[in-house]
Formats: structure tokens, sequence, C-alpha cells
């Protein structure tokens, strides 16, 4: 639609009532943003203007600028977000992948075909047509089309992933997107490995007689190890696909769903928590069930008493409660335990090294120069050369008489002619103050590691962007032995905002988390709560957005 140039035909601000009613028409249009999503989405303060647009057939559009960026362009009374705001939510529509090669095409205007559109591991989202999607490249979750779906998922499957998938409204690179900043996509995980299906691949990005070739290949690998496949499944495809969903549901009740999350809608709990639980090659589709539908999955899980679903908003329900005790769910946690890697928080020590100057006062001890030592060690040592030397004063035990040795270790220059007894806390406290500082750090399962300095806490900051907007910093984690990529994703998927990772300029492979808005909250319950991390090594949790009063 936007893939040659537009009329703009008036530019106007957007004040007062039209503001809120824009807001409930977005709260209406996508229901799965949050109340703080909506209020950063159609901010109060912040300029947000209103252009009439012709396109190049003659078809009106209405856009909504925030920050000089088109968010929404309007058809005959439908909203449409564009790739600029689904770069901030891109969990907002369910969205399928394509090849990089295929953006430019559909930047020139052509609409999605089947035969572009990789299938995942995880299964397709499950859409009926006119579903309003976004189109991603593999690889990277940040969305580059909005299009409609011109069939169901289970049409699509029908169809042999044949003819057109989707009618193309808006693409990065087209005219709408150049009347915004011209940003490009940012970088986001997949929330799952992608696979892709191979025959797709191979139509996409070779020619006939290559795809010949790899096919007589792979007919000859297939067979030369035919005798080494594992034996056929018994039960039929009905019984395999409810298997199928019964683990998957299992599964995402376990590893992606909290108790905060509820209610939960349906359909995002099949979309973002059943279909990312799937197993790799393996797809979820209801048709192919005993149940048919979804609901009546649900209804038998209700029936066994395992969660309650209810009709939230009309037409539209949601789990609103779990038992997390039931014996289902229990027996499948002492299954997954020993198949799950659980993050341990690491065992920190403070430790002190010898320095030079410090080497007289240690090696009555037998310790050289770099010996690591505990902050008790350090004191039984200090103890002993004391009562060794005879520097306990006899009229005040409280006192250490200062000899060579701790004049020229332990006191400034200033100080030597002054000072000639010290007490026994400010002997310590001035030792450990000239030792040179280091930590031990022990993961689970490893050797210990001694590494120089303090060991730096987990540092989160927050950030003002364009148009007043906040991000959420967070460094250090690798330290920790935490994979920040692996805290982006499940950040990502908790808040339902973008999530980058980027290098930390000045340090060599260290990077750190970005995501939109204040996350604190989210953070320190994960941090503290989570992952068992002690309060005194995160550093920047009073930063934490004040909760208001609940009405």
């Amino acid at each position: 639609m936007f893939s040659r140039a537009f009329r703009v035909r008036s530019n106007t601000a957007i004040k007062g009532s039209d503001r809120r009613k824009l807001r409930a028409d977005v709260a209406a249009a996508f229901p799965n943003l949050s109340a703080e999503q909506l209020a950063e989405f159609i901010p109060n303060k912040e300029e947000l203007n209103v252009i009439k647009i012709y396109c190049h057939k003659g078809e009106a559009v209405t856009v909504y600028m925030n920050n000089k960026n088109p968010v929404l362009f309007e058809i005959e009374k439908a909203l449409y977000p564009t790739v600029y705001t689904l770069w901030v939510y891109p969990d907002l529509l369910p969205a399928f992948s394509t090849w990089p090669p295929v953006l430019q095409k559909l930047a020139g205007g052509a609409d999605l075909m089947l035969p572009g559109v990789v299938v995942p591991p995880s299964g397709f989202p499950q859409v009926e047509r006119g579903t309003l999607c976004a189109v991603t490249l593999l690889g990277n979750r940040a969305p580059v089309a909005v299009g409609v779906a011109t069939m169901s998922t289970a049409e699509m499957l029908a169809a042999g992933m044949k003819g057109k998938g989707f009618a193309v409204l808006h693409t990065y690179m087209d005219h709408l997107w150049e009347y915004g900043d011209k940003s490009n996509p940012p970088t986001l995980a997949p929330l799952v490995t992608d696979s892709v299906d191979k025959e797709n691949s191979c139509a996409i990005l070779m020619g006939k007689e290559e795809l010949d070739e790899n096919r007589a290949a792979e007919t000859a690998e297939d067979a030369s190890t035919e005798g080494l496949q594992e034996p056929e499944d018994s039960r039929t495809p009905q019984e395999q696909m409810d298997a199928l969903f019964n683990q998957c549901f299992f599964h995402a009740l376990k590893c992606k769903v909290k108790k905060s999350d509820l209610p939960l809608l349906t359909s995002t709990f099949l979309r973002s928590h059943m279909f990312s639980c799937c197993p790799a090659g393996q797809q979820l589709d209801i048709k192919k069930s005993s149940y048919k539908k979804f609901s009546k999955f649900l209804q038998y899980m209700q029936h066994q008493k395992i969660l309650q679903v209810k009709e939230l908003n009309k037409g539209v329900e949601s789990i609103v409660e779990v038992d997390w005790k039931h014996p289902e769910y229990v027996e499948l946690s002492y299954k997954s335990e020993d198949r799950e890697q659980v993050y341990h928080a690491p065992e920190i020590i403070p430790l002190y090294g010898v320095s030079t100057k410090m080497i007289p006062l240690f090696q009555e001890s037998g310790h050289k120069k770099g010996s690591s030592l505990s902050s008790s060690e350090v004191r039984n040592i200090i103890i002993n050369y004391v009562k060794a030397n005879e520097l306990v004063d006899e009229t005040n035990k409280n006192l250490v008489k200062v000899n060579a040795i701790l004049c020229d270790c332990l006191l400034d220059k200033s100080e030597q002619d002054e000072i000639s007894h010290l007490k026994w806390d400010d002997l310590l406290s001035r030792c450990l103050e000239r030792l040179q500082p280091l930590h031990q750090v022990t993961f689970f399962g490893q050797e210990p590691i001694v590494r120089k300095g303090n060991i730096e806490p987990i540092d989160i900051n927050i950030a003002q962007r364009s148009s007043n907007k906040k991000v959420t910093i967070i460094k250090n984690l690798e330290l920790y032995g935490l994979d920040p990529q692996c805290v982006a994703n499940i950040l990502q998927q908790k808040v339902q905002a973008s999530a980058t990772i980027t290098p930390i300029s000045g340090t060599k492979d260290r990077v750190q988390v970005q995501i939109q808005g204040n996350q604190i909250h989210h953070l320190a319950k994960m941090l503290l709560e989570e992952y068992q991390l002690p309060r005194k090594y995160i550093r920047g949790l009073e930063k934490a957005p004040k909760l208001g009063r609940k009405k």
C-alpha cells in the first residue's frame, strides 16, 4: 500500500478527548497491551499528531504520529501498527517468518506467498482468515511487515503451503517508514531456535537443478542410515497429537507461567507459551487432536481440576487459576529437575593479596607477594605477629605498640613521628586497607576462581531515550554466571517488551541488556527470588517505579 509515494492532505495535533478516544480504540484493537504499555504507546503529555494522506491508488489513510514516527495507520476504521510500533512491542501480533531476500520484494509492493514462509519447529500461530499478522525475517523477531492473513493456519497447511498467504499493507523501507526517522529494525533473539523446512528454503534460495541434486543426496543419506532409525511410534497420529498437546501444556505451565501472570488469555497461553515448548521438528495442530478445538482441550484440563477458565470479557476466555499442587504438575516438576539446568548463585568470598609494601609484615608467617588470604586469616596472622613480637602494651592490652615494621607498613609519613600505639581495631582495619583487594568466585560444580579487585555488582540503570521513553540497562551479568542473552529473552517474555544486547564500550567481550520501560520490579523478582542472588550484589533496585495506590 505504501510502496509508492503518498500525498499528505492535512497534519493536526491530537488533544484532550480525541487522545482518550484513540487510547480506548488502541486498547480494543490490541487487548494484549498492558495498562503501562498503553500509557507509553498513547502518552498523555507527549506530542501526538494525526495525518490524513492519499495513497497512490487513491485510498484515504489516517496516520498517527508519536515523536515524528508513524505509530499507527487507520483504514476504514481499522487500526494497524507500523513497524516502528512493532519494534517496541514485537509480540503485539502473531508473527510468521520469511527469508531475508524476500523483504525487498515485499517493500516493492508484493504480497507474501506461502512458499516463502518458514515453517518453525514450534509450529505456526493459530490464526483465522483476515487476522492481522506481523512478518519477521529468519533469526530476528523484529517485524519488518504488517499484513492480513488470506487463509487460516489450517487452510495454509491443507494447501501444502502454496498460494498467497498474506496481503501486505506496510513494510520496513516503504514510504510510510521513510516518513519516520528511518531507523533500522533492532536485533531481537527468537523465542525458540529457528529450524526451517528444507524444501521451502531450497525452493527460494536454489535453482531447480541444484534442488534436485540435494534431494538425491538426502535420499541416499536417508537410505544409508535407514538401519539406524528408531522404531516407529505404534500410536495413531491423533493419539500422538493428544500426547504432544498434553506435554506442551504442562511444560508451559512449569517453565513459562507464574502465579503473577494470571489471569492469562487462553490465546496468549497457546501462542506465546505452548508453541515455544513444542519439541524441534514437531508442530502443534489442534485439528489433528481428538479435541479439535483448543477450548475443548482446556475444558478437559478444567474437568481434571488442573486449571480454571473464565470469560472475563465477552468472547475472550482467560485462565484465572492453576492448581500448582496437582499430582500431574508435581510429577512433571520432579521429572524435569534432572533434565533442566537450574541456575545456582555463585559463592563469593572477599580475599586480600599481599602487596609489596606489606611483605615485611607477612613474611614471618611464610606468605609472599601475591598470596591470597581471607579476612579471618589476615586477622590471625596479625594477632600472632603482635604476640610473637611482644607488642601488646603492658598497661593497656587494648593497645599495640608500633614497631619499625608496623610503622613502615601501616602508618603514613605524617603519622610516623606521632603515633606509637594503635588500637586493635585500627591496626586490623589499616592492614586490610593496605592489602590488595581480591575475590574468589565458585560456580556450581566448578573449581574456585580468584579475581583481582572487588566484584562489581550487577548494575541496573534507567536511561531516557527519544520522546521521553525509558529503557532499563543491565550490566555485569556475566560476572555472576548469567547469560545476558538468556536474561534478555526471559525478560522479553515476562514483560512483552523488546530487549536487545549491545557491547559495552571500552571492554572486551562484555555486553549489556537493554529493555524497553522501567522493568526494575521484574528484575528484582528474577534476581532476588528466582536466582537467589544476595541484594548486596545488585545496584540500582531503588530506581524502581513508584507503585500507585489502588483505587
